[in-house]
């Protein structure tokens, strides 16, 4: 009995001296508080193998090792929680702020990214001087226009444009702030693209990106066939595309008002860009009706209500009119007004219909045959009597045969026929190669 109470003893001291180890815990490192509690843990088992050896299979021994075992879990509760204050909680704050790091430098970056996208997609503003070192000094003259003319220069990087330099005289500004207004912020394959502009007090410039291959009137009207019938119906389609994303695709309509060959460049590949918008309108897309103020463009093209409203109002279907008209020259390889003609095919859209009416174009190819019908459904003198662009993309996917032939215009007839004189009501700078 006195060796039991001499144990108790020893096991009191024990606890006393746990007890110190816990108090000072808190103040250890971790790796200090490991060392320190295998000790005590090896305490622990001393003190139960002295009672085993004194007491085996007594109560006081099963009393001893519930105790000990009690007393083990609460102090490893108690390391892990100062463990978890020490390691687990700074490494949970530093989690915690790495993914709201990570949050926020993605939200950045998307901002970033919005703005250099902006800035890449709006037109560069050049300085006068830039301008004259692009060119080498104005070096290589593309071609000249009512407007001015148009230089070839090298951008940073290789980078081809195209200058139109406003003639100072005519430059009001108007021309200039049509073409910045309206594509400035266009992007789209059947486009050109507007890549700056320059505007020193009168001097004015609009640079472009560069069509290798010039403009489409020189290939349709060269004595030489220049492409096969499915490519010219895949250049048909490439411009009829890109007018009717200028009537729907943008958040404000944007009226051509000059729809010719002389104003289709093509790229390296022959994709078809539309271009020269000095003559351009912007309006709101519900509004499909615009002032007789304007009425302007190229004589051969225009649509007739662009010139008297008694034919009706003006809207998106003055340039279906004149994409008619530049369909015809497409399929005929030729001017619709050519003096040079018998005087049967003098004015040639009244010929072709003539020929389809009269089922005589019998040799003709498929594709010829389907341009041509297209072209004088979008040259009906009526505006509601055309399709619309997209109409048009429609009809010129599909084959001759689910094309109807659409009513004679009225003006087909010879005593109709325009003046073989073209002349331009309101000349644009174009640049040919």
């Amino acid at each position: 009995m006195e060796l039991c109470l001499q144990e108790l003893s020893f096991f009191c001291n024990v606890e006393i001296i746990k007890k110190k180890y816990l108090s000072h815990l808190e103040k250890m490192s971790s790796s200090n508080i490991l060392n320190q509690t295998s000790a005590i843990v090896g305490i622990d088992m001393h003190f139960l193998r002295c009672v085993n050896d004194h007491s085996y299979q007594t109560k006081l021994f099963w009393a001893a090792v519930v105790m000990v075992s009690t007393i083990s879990i609460v102090k490893f509760i108690i390391v892990f929680a100062i463990l978890s204050r020490l390691v687990f909680a700074p490494l949970s704050v530093l989690t915690f702020l790495a993914y709201k790091y990570w949050l926020t430098k993605i939200s950045v970056d998307a901002v970033e990214r919005f703005l250099q996208m902006q800035l890449a997609l709006a037109p560069t503003r050049y300085a006068y001087t830039d301008i004259t070192a692009i060119t080498s000094h104005f070096k290589e003259k593309l071609g000249q226009g009512g407007y001015g003319s148009v230089y070839k220069g090298v951008l940073p990087g290789d980078v081809h444009v195209a200058i139109k330099m406003l003639v100072s005289s005519m430059s009001n500004g108007e021309e200039f702030i049509s073409e910045v207004s309206s594509i400035g912020r266009i992007h789209h394959v059947n486009v050109v693209r507007l890549v700056g502009f320059c505007s020193e007090e009168m001097r004015r410039a609009l640079v472009y990106e560069y069509m290798p291959r010039g403009s489409l009137e020189k290939y349709i009207f060269s004595p030489e066939k220049s492409f096969s019938w499915d490519k010219l119906n895949q250049i048909a389609l490439g411009i009829a595309r890109g007018i009717d994303y200028l009537h729907r695709g943008c958040d404000m309509q944007i009226l051509h008002f000059d729809i010719k060959p002389h104003n289709i460049l093509l790229d390296s590949d022959f994709t078809p860009k539309i271009a020269d918008f000095g003559l351009a309108k912007l309006y709101p897309r519900d509004n499909s009706f615009l002032p007789v103020s304007a009425a302007r463009g190229t004589v051969g093209y225009i649509a007739p209500e662009m010139v008297s409203r008694s034919f009706g109002a003006i809207s998106s279907k003055s340039d279906v009119y004149s994409f008619g008209m530049l369909l015809l020259e497409m399929a005929g390889g030729r001017r619709n007004v050519d003096p040079q003609a018998s005087r049967s095919q003098t004015y040639y859209p009244s010929w072709v219909y003539n020929q389809m009416s009269r089922q005589e174009a019998v040799g003709i190819h498929q594709v010829e045959r389907k341009l041509c019908v297209v072209a004088l459904w979008c040259i009906q003198m009526k505006p509601d009597d055309r399709p619309a662009m997209s109409e048009v993309i429609d009809m010129l996917e599909t084959g001759i045969d689910g094309l109807e032939m659409p009513p004679e215009p009225f003006f087909c007839g010879d005593e109709f026929a325009p003046a073989a004189d073209s002349s331009v009501l309101s000349e644009i700078p174009i640049y040919t190669s």
